[in-house]
């Protein structure tokens, strides 16, 4: 009998110091994207503009991922590049972190034909309608006035 119960005994003092371990045990997966920074990144900070500089463009500093921590990288000049315009970096959010985009030049070009294509449909768009506003006037009936017969 008192084997039995020292075997009891022994037997619960080990589940009893077993449960917290079993209860603690997690399973953690950490899956580094390359380029994927988890942590978002701080706002800019406000660079004066300097005054124009002739043949040169001005790129905006930004916040930099070192690995560990943000760091600022101040703005400085790009030669400018015939033609083109330069469209700056920018942090963006992806799959539950941020990477960055790099800025790059796009031709000016291509930039001024889709302005140019979209005010086109913008004002083409407001013309039909200004032309066509009694046809809509006419086709309208409130809520439940066709039902009554009142449309």
């Amino acid at each position: 009998m008192k084997i039995r119960l020292a075997a009891l005994a022994m037997a619960g003092a080990l589940c009893i110091l077993a449960s917290p371990l079993a209860a603690n045990a997690q399973v953690s997966v950490n899956i580094n994207v390359p380029g994927l920074v988890m942590a978002p990144p701080p706002p800019p900070r406000y660079e004066p503009l300097p005054p124009p500089r002739g043949g040169f463009v001005w790129v905006p500093g930004r916040w930099a991922w070192d690995g560990r921590a943000y760091a600022w990288r101040p703005g400085g000049w790009q030669p400018e590049r015939a033609g083109y315009a330069y469209a700056p970096g920018r942090w963006i959010e992806d799959r539950g972190g941020w990477r960055w985009a790099e800025g790059d030049w796009r031709r000016r070009e291509a930039h001024r034909e889709a302005r140019r294509e979209r005010e086109w449909n913008e004002d083409h768009g407001r013309r039909h309608d200004r032309d066509h506003w009694h046809e809509r006037e006419r086709d309208f009936c409130p809520p439940g006035q066709a039902k009554k017969g009142n449309c």
